[in-house]
Parts: C-alpha cells; structure tokens; sequence
C-alpha cells in the first residue's frame, strides 16, 4: 500500500513522494508520476535518510 507524505498538501501539483513498506525493503515513487522510476531501500537506509532530512530542516 502507498502512503503519501504527511507533508503534502493534497495540491497535485505539490512535489511528493509515496513510500510502500515491507518487512525487506521500503519502496519510493513520486506520487506525480506513479509509474515512472522508483527507488528501493533497505529499511535501515531509510531510517538513515529520513534522520538526515529531519536534521537538514531545521
């Protein structure tokens, strides 16, 4: 199942990713172009990401 941001605002013209997670990989699509690429990650490469994007915010 895909999840859009929290952040987004429900605009379609909002830029915004959608994750799907399984227990193996979490799995990430622009939610403007669902079919086109998407990036597949380990889950401890997402907790990665997510705390380095939390820290770069503020």
């Amino acid at each position: 199942m895909w999840t859009k941001s929290s952040y987004s605002s429900g605009n379609e013209r909002d830029d915004c990713i959608e994750i799907a997670a399984t227990p193996s990989t979490i799995h990430i699509r622009d939610s403007k172009n669902p079919d086109g690429p998407r990036l597949h990650l380990p889950p401890a490469s997402w907790v990665d990401f997510v705390a380095y994007a939390a820290a770069s915010a503020h």
